[in-house]
């Protein structure tokens, strides 16, 4: 149940903004509720409830319909990004974290921590199509550009489990390092990257091959940041697969790595616990969201610099950009 004081959205416009601009939504765990940012101005524009805690979230291709997991509700609530109002919601399985759409818009792949699930949703009949049994305490879950492929990671099995869509079963595990937090493909399919919170790596598995496995372990080094404060978590990948971005939690880092060879390039300063991150459709920008510092940190992608940070709810987690 939404607490009283939440009950009334909150959209006092403080920039309209042009035409150009694309709203962006910030996921507060703690607060709630979903911060809006205009992508132009960088201003909140708009501050509306979510459900108790609000982590994973997402947004339909066509921009119509914006999805977040309510954790501690057990359910996925579903709002309209234009008035904010919630439409209904998804079944979901308990305790709900991360999610995956498929490309053309449905279904939507959940996973489900408690009970070492994926919930495979079809978000147009709200009806649940499959259940499909992976590892302890499922994390991240990302789809194949070409919609064949679920990856799901399991934070204590310490595996990316790789499910065929067509019949929900697992046809591949690889095993990575400890904690697995999130997993991104490259835009043509070919590679995946998957982050390891504790282990402090991030796998490049190969996928282009019948069998995935692991051509390298992308280790992080800071000057002055202890190694176990080295974690990554949020992972993003240009449509070009030239940079790689990944989030390194306490840090308060973004790692900034070369697609071709996989190295290192540069560490960002953000704020802090930078978990997840989302660029504007354009990839002009890249949004970082910081838990204890509540703020997001927007990074300007072709000159690779952090430009600016705004203050937003209680404990951002995720954030999402509404489509072209």
């Amino acid at each position: 149940m939404l607490r009283p004081a939440l009950a009334i959205v909150s959209a006092v416009l403080l920039s309209a903004g042009s035409a150009e601009a694309n709203k962006v939504f910030v996921s507060n765990e703690r607060g709630n509720n979903i911060t809006v940012l205009d992508s132009e101005s960088w201003e909140v524009i708009a501050t509306f409830p979510a459900g108790n805690r609000p982590r994973g979230i997402t947004i339909s291709p066509d921009g119509k319909e914006l999805y977040v997991c309510a954790s501690d509700d057990d359910t996925v609530r579903v709002f309209d990004p234009e008035t904010y109002k919630e439409l209904h919601t998804l079944p979901s399985g308990p305790d709900p974290e991360l999610f995956a759409l498929d490309p053309s818009g449905n279904p939507l792949y959940i996973a489900n921590e408690d009970d070492n699930l994926v919930t495979v949703v079809d978000v147009k009949t709200r009806q649940v199509l499959a259940e499909v049994p992976v590892g302890v305490e499922p994390e991240g879950v990302a789809v194949s550009p070409d919609a064949k492929t679920i990856i799901n990671t399991s934070e204590t099995t310490n595996m990316a489990h790789f499910i065929d869509a067509s019949t929900y079963k697992i046809v591949h595990n690889v095993l990575v390092d400890q904690r697995p937090r999130y997993a991104e493909f490259t835009a043509d399919g070919k590679k995946l990257y998957v982050s390891a919170e504790i282990g402090g790596t991030v796998s490049v598995i190969d996928v282009s091959a019948a069998e995935p496995k692991i051509t390298k372990k992308i280790t992080f080094e800071v000057p002055g940041v202890l190694p176990e404060w080295l974690q990554p978590v949020g992972v993003k990948a240009t449509k070009d697969g030239s940079r790689i971005f990944v989030a390194l939690g306490p840090a308060n880092r973004v790692a900034v790595i070369d697609g071709k060879t996989d190295e290192v390039l540069d560490y960002f300063l953000v704020g802090q616990r930078v978990w997840q991150m989302a660029f504007t459709p354009g990839e002009e920008f890249l949004i970082t969201t910081n838990g204890n510092s509540n703020d997001v940190s927007i990074i300007d992608v072709k000159a690779e610099k952090v430009i600016r940070s705004v203050q937003v709810g209680e404990q951002p987690w995720g954030v999402v950009v509404a489509p072209d």
